[in-house]
């Protein structure tokens, strides 16, 4: 099974680019909701976070907000943060590979925000990379709710630059022109593979 690594930066492109492959019918493993479950109501990492910051927690989940606001800016709280959610998030990758490979599914995606900044790249034998113009990414990002331009900037300081990440990859979908267009550049990809 060929597993492709999917990344790119915050408004870049990657949900559009997942779902792309689901109605290609590529399995799609998404970090970020494997994030969600872990910290929801009777999740893995509930108790965790809770020792690791106290009153992160509520109603036997994960307040996502008043997390964000304990690690946002201390990177020293953020390495603790990742120390208990990467391990778990992985667990969650390998299980569905596993059952991947199970089904004989010939290629695989797991959706990473963070693939390049982790390392991931060693785990996946093709590294996508979705990237749009930065006025395109700001402009998608900052129709988010709560969205603030401090958060952006926040957010993206974690990130490793678009142009590093295109650098990086074995292959990039431009997502700046239009969805039809991304849409197009993945299924000659799959093709190709």
């Amino acid at each position: 099974m060929k597993v492709i690594g999917l990344t790119g930066s915050i408004g870049m492109g990657k949900s559009t680019a997942a779902n792309t492959f689901r109605r290609l019918r590529i399995p799609v493993f998404d970090a970020d909701a494997a994030v969600h479950a872990l910290q929801g109501r009777g999740g893995a990492a509930v108790a965790p976070v809770e020792a690791a910051f106290p009153g992160t927690t509520t109603q036997g989940r994960v307040n996502r907000e008043a997390l964000r606001a304990r690690v946002l800016g201390d990177p020293a709280a953020l390495k603790r943060l990742e120390a208990i959610m990467h391990p778990l998030v992985r667990r969650a990758e390998r299980r569905f590979l596993a059952a991947g490979r199970r089904r004989g599914d010939r290629l695989a995606v797991l959706d990473i925000p963070l693939l390049l900044e982790t390392g991931g790249e060693r785990r996946v034998d093709l590294v996508l990379v979705v990237s749009a113009p930065a006025a395109v990414q700001r402009a998608r990002v900052l129709r988010r709710p709560g969205m603030t331009p401090d958060r952006l900037a926040a957010i993206l300081a974690r990130q490793m630059p678009d142009a590093q990440k295109r650098r990086k990859a074995d292959a990039v979908v431009q997502t700046g022109l239009s969805r039809h267009h991304a849409q197009r550049q993945i299924r000659a990809l799959v093709g190709r593979l």
